[in-house]
């Protein structure tokens, strides 16, 4: 995602969240995207509140992530569209997780692979993965052409975060190729949860059939029941959208019921726990 207008400074009042932070957040825009054709949902229009900033804290990342924001680089967002509410926040209970069938298959089928986690970077083999990853994507499902150069990767994926993680999967017993880099999963970790942002990986069929983007998530689980996090974050469900709905297959799991307008407004989680809901 990359909203328009990045450049341009701020100097309207700043916004309720960076006060009740104490000051420390410099809010350089905020701005409500005009209505766009869904990227989602076929017939819909979509529009995204986007907030432009820096100096924010883990803490303060946590406290958006439960109201509903999403960030990738400087850029906070959520959705702001009028007449759908089909995007809704969704984060799995740690503690009560119960894996089902399938996502221990991915956990067995990934076990030789090695994981790596530390800061994001950007480097010619994330690239060529992204590109080979997103051209895969294009093929099968009809997505739109989405190139990324050093610039572009840095700002939206390896941008200089207090709370920014990478972790890294590699295959040391790749044919031709030991220590591959075959999947790149980007999240956030705050005092109390993991928030998974983004990731890719080797679209080739043995990679494919190894399900990576479950075991990623279940990697981030895990990671978050050793640090006693109570929650991982997996961005937005949205029902019609076959490639989101693989979310609501991790339970129990809560979804924002409401749409806080500032950090004063309590959000209201309900848990989801029947597989069959």
């Amino acid at each position: 995602m990359r909203p328009a207008g990045l450049a341009r400074p701020c100097s309207a009042p700043r916004a309720a969240f960076c006060y009740l932070f104490g000051g420390s957040v410099r809010l350089l825009d905020r701005f409500v995207e005009k209505p766009h054709a869904c990227a989602y949902l076929a017939g819909e229009r979509a529009s995204l509140e986007v907030r432009v900033m820096l100096d924010v804290s883990a803490a303060e990342t946590g406290a958006m992530l439960e109201r509903g924001w999403r960030r990738f680089g400087p850029i906070y967002f959520r959705p702001a569209c009028a007449s759908c509410a089909e995007c809704v926040s969704l984060r799995v209970v740690v503690a009560r997780f119960a894996p089902s069938k399938s996502q221990r298959r991915a956990v067995r089928a990934g076990a030789r692979l090695r994981r790596v986690v530390g800061p994001p970077r950007v480097d010619a083999a994330r690239l060529e993965l992204y590109a080979r990853w997103h051209a895969g994507r294009e093929r099968a499902r009809g997505w739109a052409p989405n190139a990324q150069d050093d610039e572009r990767y840095g700002l939206e994926f390896a941008f200089e975060h207090p709370a920014a993680r990478e972790a890294a999967f590699y295959d040391d017993e790749a044919e031709g190729a030991p220590g591959r880099l075959v999947g790149v999963g980007l999240f956030d970790e705050t005092p109390t949860a993991l928030s998974a942002a983004f990731f890719f990986h080797d679209p080739a069929p043995e990679y494919a059939r190894m399900s990576l983007g479950t075991l990623n998530v279940m990697t981030l689980v895990e990671d978050a029941r050793a640090r006693g996090l109570r929650h991982v974050y997996l961005g937005y469900r949205v029902s019609g959208c076959p490639s989101l709905r693989y979310k609501s297959s991790f339970r129990p799991h809560e979804v924002l019921g409401n749409r806080p307008m500032s950090l004063d407004d309590a959000p209201v989680w309900t848990e989801v726990a029947d597989r069959g809901a």
